[in-house]
């Protein structure tokens, strides 16, 4: 299924960032030598063009490859679980960049790769545990940039997002334009993909005929899912659904199994990711004696997509054009 999606279905999201896209060349000499941002509220300023990025997990490294920014690029870290990616719209990049790690980010592969911008986020490489953190690479004098989708909002320690899913994913790539100099290829970007799902949302249901959809992550004894500020939130509103944890202020965060259970989902979204594959994490929700009586169990109304369709990603709005099409087939007369 995997490789099937990613060679046809992806090349829709992809029609100004690859298969083929003439990439438009970095900072001019007109711009400004430094350039600021605000990046999770806080104004940042970077003062020169980065020539040596450091990325952390899929859909950050797509996101520099989507905007042809490669050749800015030291490498990046990335667990070999993330899917096939020879079929991707940017599989030059990956050919091009240097795979640093197949685990996380750390301050020795970051210092040994000479980065001048980490471009990571809270959760996708940023972490307490370690000291893996803007402001300890700040001391090495190397700055940051946080993707938007994992900022911090301050209703816990460690609770995430600030805006809407994809007005994250636009937020971060008109950053990321201004900072390189290559804003007219974040806005083509921008604008395919606003087209892309605003096409997809007029054809969804509408109203009462909504299919409300649990994203299920990983986890037996509690489910890992996606609250109202992970990319799978508007992935499934945008694609004519409803996401049963919406009211969870939070981007990927557990619940209970109660929970599901009582919110009764007609579909269930499957991530797939990790060692325990799409079929195996299926045949356990479909083996699960609490949610036998779940509308999504009942009628086998299960899908996958895979982990970079589901976290900001360039490849988001592929992902909306297919949970789309599977949604419009869905009756759920329970």
């Amino acid at each position: 299924m995997r490789k099937r999606l990613l060679a046809t279905a992806l090349c829709l999201a992809a029609t100004a960032t690859g298969c083929g896209a003439t990439v438009e060349p970095s900072r001019d000499a007109e711009h400004p030598p430094s350039v600021t941002l605000t990046n999770c509220g806080r104004r940042v300023t970077y003062d020169k063009v980065p020539e040596r990025v450091v990325t952390n997990d899929v859909g950050i490294t797509e996101l520099m490859f989507a905007l042809g920014l490669e050749d800015r690029m030291a490498g990046f870290a990335m667990p070999d679980d993330k899917g096939d990616l020879r079929g991707v719209p940017w599989k030059d990049g990956y050919d091009k960049v240097t795979w640093l790690s197949k685990d996380q980010l750390t301050k020795e592969n970051v210092l040994d790769a000479r980065a001048d911008l980490v471009f990571a986020g809270w959760n996708y490489g940023f972490r307490e545990d370690g000291g893996f953190t803007p402001d300890a690479l700040e001391k090495l004098g190397i700055p940051s940039y946080i993707l938007t989708e994992s900022c911090r909002n301050g209703r816990s320690k460690t609770s995430r997002g600030i805006m809407p899913p994809v007005d994250a994913l636009y937020t971060d790539l008109a950053n990321l334009g201004e900072l390189f100099g290559v804003e007219k290829r974040a806005a083509g970007l921008i604008a395919d993909f606003k087209k892309q799902i605003a096409d997809v949302r007029d054809k969804a249901p509408k109203g009462s005929d909504r299919p409300s959809v649990f994203l299920y992550d990983s986890g037996r004894d509690t489910p890992f899912t996606s609250g109202r500020y992970a990319a799978p939130e508007q992935i499934i509103t945008e694609a004519g659904g409803v996401n049963v944890m919406h009211d969870l202020a939070d981007s990927w965060t557990t619940v209970g199994w109660e929970t599901v259970v009582r919110r009764n989902p007609d579909v269930i979204v499957i991530c797939d990711y990790g060692d325990v594959s799409a079929e195996q994490k299926k045949k356990f929700l479909l083996s699960y004696a609490p949610l036998r009586n779940v509308s999504a169990v009942r009628h086998r109304r299960i899908i996958s997509l895979d982990y970079a369709d589901l976290v900001e990603s360039p490849r988001n709005p592929s992902a909306i054009t297919r949970l789309g099409a599977y949604l419009r087939t869905v009756r759920t007369g329970r």
